[in-house]
């Protein structure tokens, strides 16, 4: 009994000290691989879009933007963790509510995915490019439909 516990003792020590060497590019947020196979919840919209949360004209604009691709957003990580804090598994849970529009992670993620969508890049493309940081350069001020 003693052996057992000292081997479970080692084991869960050596799975704790290892996860100070992962490699942070493999841990990629919360996404879905595939288009959605139901409806998805809708994302924000109409008179949805004013109050604190939409002081600034680009808010609107991405909610705007996030609408038009909502099947792209859903098979997109999130770089803000809100997986981890708030439960979302995919960007497009970001403008279910108003976590979208207070968080310039997401709304910088929304617009790369929005702009890439216009290009004709895929979903799996467009996560490719946030997971290389590409979303980091987006001017949320400059984002138009």
């Amino acid at each position: 009994m003693k052996r057992l516990i000292g081997c479970l003792a080692v084991g869960l020590l050596t799975v704790v000290a290892s996860a100070q060497w992962s490699n942070p590019a493999e841990d990629i947020p919360a996404y879905n691989a595939a288009p959605p196979t139901a409806p998805l919840p809708p994302v924000l919209s109409g008179n949805q879009l004013t109050g604190v949360y939409f002081s600034h004209p680009y808010q609107v604009t991405v909610y705007k933007m996030a609408a038009k691709i909502p099947a792209v957003l859903h098979q997109q990580p999130c770089c803000c963790r809100c997986d981890r804090e708030m439960g979302h598994n995919s960007l497009h849970s970001c403008f279910e509510g108003t976590h979208g529009a207070a968080c310039s992670t997401c709304m910088r993620e929304a617009v790369y995915a929005y702009q890439q969508t216009k290009k004709g890049r895929t979903a799996a493309q467009i996560r490719a490019g946030i997971e290389r940081g590409e979303w980091q350069n987006v001017d949320l001020e400059a984002a138009k439909l």
